[in-house]
C-alpha cells in the first residue's frame, strides 16, 4: 500500500526577514492551520518555510504570513509537490 501523500511546499521569503522576529511570527501563524513543518534562517539572508498539509491550508498560511509581515517581505518563491508525510508538529530550526 502506498504511503499517505500530502501537499509539500518549500517557500523562500526574501527582504528584511532576519532579526525581526520573522520565524517566531511564522510559528505563531502556523498554529492557526493544520500544517506541519519548520521555518529556518538561511545563510543568504532569506527565510525558508518547509510545510506539509492541504493545499488550501498552505495557501492560507503563506497569505497570512505575507499579510502579517508585509513590511518585511520583498519576494516570495514557492515550490510545491506531493510526497509522503515527513513532519510532526511545527518548529523553528
Amino acid at each position: 500500500m502506498p504511503a499517505y501523500e500530502v501537499q509539500h511546499e518549500v517557500v523562500h521569503f526574501s527582504g528584511h526577514v532576519q532579526g525581526v522576529g520573522f520565524r517566531y511570527a511564522v510559528l505563531q501563524v502556523a498554529k492557526e492551520y493544520d500544517v506541519t513543518g519548520f521555518v529556518q534562517n538561511l545563510t543568504d539572508g532569506r527565510v525558508a518555510l518547509e510545510v506539509e498539509g492541504t493545499a488550501v491550508d498552505i495557501d492560507d498560511l503563506v497569505a497570512a504570513i505575507e499579510d502579517r509581515m508585509a513590511g518585511f517581505v520583498r519576494k516570495v518563491e514557492r515550490r510545491a509537490g506531493l510526497r509522503a508525510a515527513q513532519f510532526q508538529g511545527f518548529s523553528i530550526r
